[in-house]
């Protein structure tokens, strides 16, 4: 049991940091084309965090001020014995919400026992509404299984936020359609701008298609009023004049939240990110086999923090490998 001593991790520009991002796989059902290569080669499953170092680490990082945990993967789903580890999670002391993003293909069965853990704030992948144009973009024909997903998830009033990544010439013509999601449907439509994290090795020359952009073709058709985002929000958020959901834009590429970001990335390997753009400065697998010693883990994130750049240019930068991992290792 680690001992409950509550103080705050804060970086080098006095920006607290009370969320991880923690991935428990990096294997996926979809080989989405901006995300991964079509022959993704994984790690073993040994090299991945087990479910007693995700305890040990969160607990660690729950007595350190982080409140809010999302899982992500890969596709969280894959991971063997996933409820029984969230269930444990829910358990942790300081840990005041659990959020999963995932591709939907397998979530479905699951939602009643998320709901009844208390989860209830769901991310779901979901970059085009078109059968054909799904197994084009993922890979894979699991087009009817997300889309009983989605309905699923609004059927048991969870909390769904829907994300679209933007891809020019590939589903810029369903942005209206996404829009139109949101007159019926409770639902947070969050159109993200492309990144360069394919994990193809080609470069990435930015997007035409960017935030500022995406507002503009919405705004053409339906009229946006601003409302209010929450503390370190990642999405501009708009609302739509007699629709029960929101829309909102990421500028995940222009990266205009950098200032207010309050999270860190944990991959499936136990390797920490403290940018998105940037490089791993931890690997805490092998801290986590001192198992009396949660001290010298907790001194080295906070100086793993403490080294954070200031936004993800600085971090890009600094960090100028020509071959970007893919998103499915970063975790999201």
């Amino acid at each position: 049991m680690v001992k409950i001593v509550k103080h705050m991790l804060t970086d080098a520009h006095h920006r607290i940091i009370d969320y991880v991002r923690l991935a428990v796989t990096d294997r996926c059902n979809l080989r989405c084309t901006y995300c991964m290569p079509e022959n993704m080669h994984f790690v073993p499953s040994q090299a991945l965090l087990s479910d007693s170092e995700i305890l040990r680490l969160l607990q660690i990082l729950a007595a350190a001020g982080i409140s809010k945990v999302r899982i992500t993967g890969g596709e969280p789903f894959l991971r063997p014995g996933l409820l029984a580890l969230l269930e444990k999670i829910t358990a942790i002391p300081g840990i005041q919400e659990i959020a999963i993003t995932t591709n939907g293909v397998l979530t479905a069965p699951f939602i009643p026992a998320l709901r009844a853990l208390g989860i209830t704030h769901i991310n779901l992948s979901l970059d085009t509404l078109q059968a054909a144009r799904f197994q084009q973009i993922t890979r894979r024909n699991r087009f009817t299984a997300v889309m009983d997903t989605l309905h699923q998830l609004l059927q048991h009033e969870l909390h769904t936020k829907i994300n679209v990544v933007v891809m020019e010439g590939v589903n810029t013509d369903e942005l209206l359609d996404f829009a139109a999601l949101t007159r019926e449907q409770p639902v947070s439509v969050r159109f993200i701008e492309e990144m360069p994290f394919n994990g193809q090795g080609h470069t990435f020359s930015g997007i035409n298609w960017h935030y500022q952009r995406i507002l503009e073709h919405i705004g053409n058709r339906y009229p946006l009023h601003k409302i209010p985002d929450a503390p370190h929000a990642t999405a501009l958020n708009y609302h739509i004049p007699g629709h029960r959901g929101n829309i909102g834009v990421i500028p995940a590429y222009s990266r205009t939240f950098c200032g207010t970001c309050n999270r860190i990335r944990i991959s499936a390997t136990g390797s920490m990110r403290t940018c998105l753009y940037g490089k791993d400065e931890l690997h805490i697998k092998p801290l986590l086999q001192d198992t009396s010693n949660s001290a010298l883990l907790l001194s080295a994130i906070e100086a793993a923090i403490q080294v954070r750049y200031a936004n993800g240019f600085e971090a890009a930068q600094a960090y100028q490998e020509e071959n970007r991992e893919s998103m499915s290792v970063i975790g999201g």
